[in-house]
C-alpha cells in the first residue's frame, strides 16, 4: 500500500475544487494543470501549486496525455486525479502513469478497455448476465434492416466510441435508415475519431438510472442509484437519488445486475453503471459503465454520508473499503441541478462572459459545488457548467422545497444561466410527483416558452 502524498489533478472548473476539498483533508498536496485561459481560477489559487499545460484549446491542454503526464512527473506528484470528462476514461493515459510510477486514481487500462468501447461493454453485460437492450452492431444498412425487422422500430443508432448524444440518431422507419446510418458515421467519426455504430431498440418511455459501485478489487458494494431522466438532448439536467417509484424488485435488480457487471470484469475503483428503464414493460437494460467519478455523484454522497473522492483515492492507494454492503445506509432524498452559463430563450446559446457577484447562501441541506467567483470569467472554450446546487431534505418534497428556495435567493450576475429552467421544474406538479421519463423536458419546454410568450 502506497500512501499518497502530492496528486496532480488533470482538470479544471468544480471538480477540480472538489478535488483539492477532500485532498487537503487528507492532508495531501495538490498540483493542479490549467490551460493559459485558467490561470487564475478558483482551483489554481487554492491548490498547492498550479502548472500551465498548454493553450486554451482543449487538445493543446487538458486533452494532451503528454503535456499531462509529463506536468505531473515534473512536479513530483505520485498519484494523479483525473477527474470527469477530458482523459478521465483514458486508457493511454492510465498507461501512461503506471510507466513513469504515478497511481492512475481510477481503474486499471484493462478496466478502462472492458467499458470504454460500448460494444465491448455490451458483450461482458452478456456474460455477466446483465439485461441488454435488443440489437447489436451494423456496417451497412442492410445488416441495419435485419435487426430492425428483427426487433422493430423504432430503433436508436449509437456510436461505439460515443456520448452525450453525438452519433446519436433515432429511426422510425425502414425508409429512414440508409440517410440517418451516414449522419451518425459521420457525426461519430468528426468527434471521436471513431465511425462505428450499433444499433438498439428505442424505448418510448425509458428512465436513466444508474448505480454507484464501489470496489477494492475484492469487496463490490453499491451505493445505491440516481435517477438522470431530466435530460435535454441526452445530457443530462437534473439528478436524484434515490430513483422515485421504483418497485423493491426493480430497485433490486438494478444494484444486483451493477454489482454482477462490475465483478464480472474485476473492477476497481469508483464507477457507475448506467441503466435504461423501460416504463411500460417494468424491465432494465444495460447501457454502459463509467469508469469514473460522476458529475451527480454529490447526491449519492448527501444520501449516504460518504466522500466518494476518499474513498476512490484510498482504492487507488491500495487500501481495502473496510465497510460491507450493510455499512451503506440511506437517509433522506438529495436532488442536484446543473447550473450552467446559457440562455434558455435562445436556444440554450452558451453565455460566456464574467462573473460579477457570486452569493449562495448557508441554506440548511444546500450544498454547492462551484468554481465560481466574482471576476471568473466563463471560457467559450469549455462546458458551460458553472455551479451544482445539491439540496438534502428528510422526503422528496423536501429537498425540491429547499431546491426552490436556494434557486430563489442564489446570486450568480454578469452571465445569463439556466436557473429559470431548474426553478420551473421544482415548480412542476409532473416532476414533483417523481418518476419523469427522459422525454419530459422535451415536453416542458414548450410550456414553459408558451406560459412567457402569454406573460
Amino acid at each position: 500500500m502506497a500512501r499518497i502524498k502530492r496528486i496532480f489533478i488533470a482538470n479544471r472548473g468544480e471538480i477540480a475544487v472538489r478535488v483539492i476539498r477532500t485532498a487537503r483533508a487528507l492532508g495531501i498536496e495538490t498540483v493542479l494543470g490549467v490551460s493559459e485561459a485558467d490561470r487564475d481560477t478558483l482551483g489554481a489559487q487554492l491548490a498547492t501549486r498550479a502548472v500551465c499545460l498548454g493553450p486554451a484549446s482543449a487538445a493543446q491542454s487538458y486533452l494532451n496525455v503528454a503535456a499531462v503526464v509529463q506536468a505531473a512527473k515534473g512536479t513530483g506528484c505520485d498519484a494523479l486525479h483525473p477527474g470527469y470528462g477530458f482523459l478521465s476514461e483514458n486508457k493511454a493515459l492510465a498507461t501512461a502513469c503506471a510507466g513513469e510510477g504515478i497511481i492512475f486514481v481510477g481503474p486499471s487500462p484493462d478496466n478502462l478497455d472492458a467499458v470504454g468501447d460500448k460494444l465491448t461493454a455490451r458483450r461482458h453485460a452478456e456474460a455477466a448476465g446483465v439485461p441488454l437492450v435488443p440489437g447489436g452492431s451494423v456496417e451497412t444498412a442492410e445488416e441495419a434492416l435485419a435487426i430492425a425487422e428483427e426487433v422493430g422500430f423504432p430503433m436508436l443508432i449509437k456510436a461505439v466510441s460515443g456520448g452525450g448524444g453525438r452519433g446519436m440518431k433515432r429511426v422510425n422507419s425502414a425508409k429512414e435508415l440508409p440517410a440517418q446510418i451516414d449522419l451518425a458515421i459521420s457525426e461519430a467519426t468528426a468527434a471521436f475519431g471513431d465511425g462505428r455504430i450499433y444499433m438498439e431498440r428505442f424505448v418510448t418511455l425509458g428512465r436513466h438510472v444508474e448505480v454507484q459501485i464501489i470496489s477494492d478489487g475484492e469487496t463490490v458494494i453499491h451505493a445505491g442509484e440516481r435517477d438522470c431522466s431530466v435530460q435535454r438532448r441526452y445530457q443530462k439536467v437534473v439528478e436524484e437519488a434515490p430513483a422515485p417509484g421504483l418497485s423493491d424488485k426493480l430497485r433490486r435488480g438494478l444494484h444486483d445486475a451493477a454489482i454482477a457487471y462490475a465483478r464480472h470484469i474485476d473492477y476497481r475503483s469508483l464507477g457507475t453503471v448506467e441503466f435504461l428503464v423501460d416504463v411500460e414493460r417494468e424491465e432494465f437494460y444495460f447501457l454502459e459503465m463509467n469508469a469514473r467519478v460522476q458529475v451527480e455523484h454529490p447526491v449519492t454522497e448527501a444520501i449516504f454520508g460518504l466522500d466518494l473522492i476518499a474513498l476512490q483515492i484510498g482504492i487507488a492507494e491500495g487500501q481495502p473499503l473496510g465497510m460491507t454492503q450493510d455499512d451503506i445506509t440511506l437517509s433522506g432524498h438529495a436532488i442536484e441541478c446543473r447550473l450552467n452559463a446559457e440562455d434558455v430563450q435562445r436556444d440554450f446559446m452558451p453565455s460566456p462572459g464574467r462573473v460579477t457577484q457570486v452569493w449562495f447562501p448557508a441554506l440548511p441541506g444546500l450544498r454547492v459545488d462551484t468554481h465560481m467567483q466574482p471576476g471568473a470569467m466563463i471560457s467559450p472554450y469549455y462546458d458551460s457548467m458553472v455551479a451544482k446546487l445539491i439540496t438534502w431534505g428528510e422526503t422528496r418534497h423536501a429537498a425540491i422545497d429547499r431546491m426552490a428556495e436556494a434557486l430563489r435567493v442564489s446570486v450568480l450576475s454578469g452571465i445569463t444561466t439556466n436557473a429559470p429552467l431548474h426553478a420551473a421544474i421544482m415548480a412542476d406538479d409532473t416532476f414533483r410527483a417523481g418518476g419523469v421519463d427522459t422525454t419530459y423536458l422535451g415536453g416542458l419546454l414548450p410550456r414553459l416558452t408558451a406560459k412567457e410568450a402569454a406573460e
